[in-house]
This record gives C-alpha cells, structure tokens and sequence, in this order.
C-alpha cells in the first residue's frame, strides 16, 4: 500500500494503447503528425495559440521555459520551496545559461505580489545586482496548495507590469483544475500566464511533459534550445501519443479528479493532524516517529517530510481498499 509518490503509479492503459497505435514508420523527431497535431490541439484546450512542445522530464519543461523567460543575467523570484529551486539539480540555472533564482517564503507554497513587489523593489537598478526578469509559480504547490484564477491573475497583472515573463510549474496542473472546476485558460492565458509546464507523467503518462507557450515569439528559440538540451527525440510521436491519450475526452481530469478524492479521504480522517489544507492529491499529516513506524509496520508506505511530518500521495490509479485501510490506521492512532 504505497503512497510515495504519483511519480512511481503505473502508466494508464489508455496511454499504452496509444503508444502501440503510434508504433508505425512516419516522419522522425517532431515531423510526424501526432506531434504536429499539439499546437492546435493545446490551443483549443486554452482557447487561445499556443505552442506545445513534448519533453521527457517535468525538470526539462520547468528550465526551458525559464531560458525562454529569462536572460543569463536576470533573475526568477520563486518560492524557496519550489521544485526548480529545492529539487532540480541547478538544471534551471544550467539551461538559462547563469540566471538566478532569488527566493521568497510564503505560507503553504504560495507567494503574494506585495512580497513580490517587495522583493523587486529593494533591488539596486546598477550592475552590482541582478534584476528580476521572471517569476515562477507552482500549481499545485509544494505544500499542495492550489492558487485560484484571481490569485494567478493578481500575480500575472504584477508581471505585466514590472515586464517580467510567468512561468507555471504545473507537475500538477491537472489535479488544480480538477479541483478549482475552471477552464484551464481561466488558470494560465487568460491570468498572465506566459509559459505552463504541464504535468503528464505524475497523471497516468509514461515518460513524456508538455511545454506550453503562449507567446508565440518564445517557440523558435525554445525548439533550437530543447535541441540543444538533447530533448528532441528521434520518434517523438510516442510521446506525443501518451499526451494526446491523456487529453481525449479529459482522461488527465478523469484520472486527476481519482486521485484527489482519494486525498480528500486521507485528509478527513487525518482531521487535526493535517499540517497543511488538502486541496490537490498530497497530504501532510503530523506524526511522531512511533507512529510513523506503526503506520510502516502496517504495510503503508511513504515519506517523511520535515520534523514530525509525513507526507502521502494518492494516483490515478488510488485503490479504493488500500486509501480506506490508510484512513482507518491514521483514526486509530
């Protein structure tokens, strides 16, 4: 009974079954049809044009839409909690080619546009600092946390504002809207957002990401980067494929709106020892290390997160018997 990570749950059979249509010779790379099929694909999605360039890893998304936001000498406010800043090997910086990441705190994840502002405004406009050029937001947050539209859109007017480019993490972009009920554009284009990592793999995918970009000037550069990056496949229509099986009659909500019910559950049983709102498919729950070892010794697996804290991720794919064991086992303690 494992609640490690929606990283490691199975791939759906839809996306298989996609990948074994694709399985027939056509143009190498992302000439074939299936790839050349996403731009129009995504931007009905969105409502609005869009680029949609397959990647193999939610970490190549993340640092190709930074490069396209960001210059070598600028910066990306973000989260210190973030997953570019806390978990991706200085990949963010290694593709922008030097940009840095200026941190800020914020409760559950999230940052506001006063510390923003605030954070933009104590910087010197002379060569001895380095200036902001883009901010980065996580949905869901690290804290599983989920910003609204107005929340994005507060964000994304500061932006436009002070010039910078927004990016969006979306690992778990599917599981926000799943449980915000809104249109994707509502949560990215229409808010200011400029580019969206949007997550597949933690959603039922197999090994392929989306890279979105609303701004149609970005998608040159970035193709000649993801190139450069050695992300181009050589038969990149599989991967293509498994994102195309996901989007087919909103299978990515389908699958997302599973897992979220699932942590819904955990979370009520959790009831005050939650350390953060459940408002995606990450639960936080408090625990002292014995009962962390009976939960274990149970059968039940996961991760310590912090002093005192454990965290638990439901899938796609959450068995029904195994979350209600889950719930049960934290009641009892």
């Amino acid at each position: 009974m494992q609640f490690f990570s929606d990283n490691a749950a199975p791939v759906h059979p839809a996306v298989l079954a996609a990948i074994a249509r694709a399985d027939s010779v056509d143009t190498a790379y992302d000439g074939d049809a299936l790839s050349r099929s996403l731009d129009a694909r995504l931007s009905d999605l969105f409502g609005a044009p869009a680029t949609a360039l397959w990647v193999t890893t939610g970490t190549a998304a993340n640092a190709l839409a930074l490069a396209a936001l960001c210059p070598p000498t600028g910066a990306v406010l973000c989260h210190e909690s973030a997953h570019i800043n806390v978990d991706e090997g200085g990949a963010p910086e290694f593709y922008t080619h030097g940009a840095k990441l200026m941190t800020l705190g914020g409760d559950g994840g999230k940052i506001d546009p006063a510390a923003i502002a605030a954070r933009i405004d104590g910087l010197r406009d002379d060569v001895h600092q380095v200036p902001a050029r883009a901010i980065s937001i996580t949905q869901a947050t690290e804290s599983g946390r989920v910003y609204t539209p107005d929340e994005v859109a507060a964000i994304g007017a500061l932006a436009r504002a002070r010039g910078l480019g927004l990016h969006m993490d979306g690992a778990r972009f599917a599981n926000a809207v799943a449980r915000l009920g809104c249109t994707p554009g509502a949560l990215t284009v229409e808010a200011g957002v400029d580019a969206l990592s949007f997550g597949f793999v933690k959603n039922g995918g197999l090994m392929a990401e989306l890279l979105v970009l609303f701004r149609p000037e970005l998608g040159g550069e970035t193709r000649r980067r993801l190139k450069r990056g050695g992300h181009l496949m050589s038969k990149g229509r599989y991967a293509a494929a498994s994102i195309l099986a996901l989007l087919d009659d909103d299978l990515w909500l389908a699958n997302a709106r599973v897992a979220n019910a699932a942590a819904a559950r955990i979370g009520q049983a959790a009831g005050t020892r939650l350390a953060s709102p459940v408002e995606a498919n990450e639960v936080f729950v408090r625990l002292t290390a014995p009962e962390a070892a009976t939960l274990r010794d149970k059968g039940f697996g996961f991760y310590d997160w912090g002093a005192g804290v454990a965290r638990f991720v439901t899938a796609w794919n959450a068995d029904g018997d195994a979350v209600a064991a889950l719930a049960a086992a934290i009641e009892a303690l």
